[in-house]
Formats: structure tokens, sequence, C-alpha cells
């Protein structure tokens, strides 16, 4: 999942909120810092009601993320975006290949949500408004053991940017694509890469459904 699937059911909970996007933020202030579920579990119970709502929140993070990568219809997805991808960049690129097949159905959920409620993503903005980024950066260090202030000097950034409302539109998603490789150092996407968003996005918008389903025991 991303962000806006993460958090879009606890706009009204912006702490809780924050929580679920803390193991993304992350991967963009500082890769070896982790949030993990199982310390993050020793705060839920905290006093301090700040800490309580971010732990809840990376819990639940962990969690979804643990049954989405489960489900048939993100596995399948994967491998018919990943080979898509191979096709156009070409057969030695397999590394950036896989990653954007999986990034892509992520990312393409997100712009699905997006589309169906523009309301909602407003919503989510204006509950991240609200957010004391020393705060969220505190119970973060605490969980992490870890000097996590660079979340707090992200936040604004991440409010201002509003990159989610890009996700919608091919030549911005391209170019948003592009800022998260250079981040994983990884090569730049071509020119007319956007052309194979169209067909991603249908075929992600036609099995949203599934991808928001947590699978039954056996699925795969």
């Amino acid at each position: 999942m991303n962000y806006f699937a993460h958090g879009r059911f606890f706009t009204d909970t912006p702490y809780l909120l924050a929580g679920t996007a803390v193991p993304d933020w992350l991967n963009v202030v500082d890769r070896k810092i982790r949030a993990r579920s199982r310390s993050a579990e020793l705060l839920l119970d905290s006093s301090d009601a700040i800490a309580a709502e971010v732990a809840r929140g990376i819990v639940r993070h962990h969690a979804d993320d643990a049954w989405f990568h489960r489900t048939r219809a993100f596995a399948e997805l994967t491998l018919q975006l990943t080979a898509e991808i191979r096709d156009f960049l070409g057969p030695d690129d397999g590394l950036r290949c896989h990653f954007l097949g999986h990034i892509l159905v992520e990312i393409l959920l997100d712009s699905k949500l997006i589309e169906q409620d523009a309301a909602q993503l407003e919503a989510y903005y204006a509950a991240l408004e609200k957010i004391d980024g020393d705060a969220v950066a505190r119970v973060v260090s605490e969980i992490s053991g870890r000097n996590a202030q660079g979340i707090a000097w992200l936040l604004p950034r991440f409010i201002e940017e509003r990159f989610l409302w890009d996700y919608p539109l091919d030549d911005k998603l391209l170019v948003r694509l592009n800022q998260v490789m250079r981040r994983v150092k990884l090569p730049e996407l071509p020119e007319g890469f956007e052309e194979i968003f169209p067909a991603a996005r249908h075929a992600i918008g036609r099995r949203a459904a599934e991808l928001l389903s947590p699978p039954c025991d056996g699925d795969i």
C-alpha cells in the first residue's frame, strides 16, 4: 500500500494517520531507521495520547502491508506490470523493472482512490496540517531507538509538495517516479515511459476491490 490507501480512513485522528505514513517517511529521511510493529506495540496503551496514536498507525501500516502483499491481485498485477515494463525498458533492466512493477501497483491504486474521492485527499492533507512534526519525531525516535528528527523536517515539505495529487496525471506521475528513481539510486525513466500508464491504470482499476480485500487463508 501507499500513503493514501494506508491513511485515508483516519483523517479524524491525525496522529494515527501520521503513524500510517511513518514507515514510508523513514524511507525518505533515513532508510536505516526502522519503526517496527513489535516496538510500536509497547506504546499502544501509553498515557501519552500522541504516542499511542502514532504507534497505532505504525502497527496498522505493517498489518495492512502484510495482507496487501499476500493478495492474489497484488501478485498477479506486479508480475504483469513488471513484464510490460521489461518490454519497454529492455530485458537487462530486471532490478528496475521489478521495483517499478511493485510500486506502480501501489501508486496507481492510490490514484484510483483519489479519483473516486478527491475530497478525502483534501481531508488527508488537512489532517496532516494539524500535526506537530517534532512530536511525531519524538515518538518515532523512542520506537526505533534512533534519532528520527528528520521526520519533523520532512512533514512540512510533504504537505507543501502534495505530490499525491499528481498520481492521476500521467506526465506528472512520470516526474514523481523519476524522483523516486533518483532517491533509490536507479536510472531515471525515459521520455515516453508514461505510455504504459493508461493500460496499467485500467488493469489496477478493474481489481481495486480485490487489492483492498484481505485474502482468506489459502489464497496465496
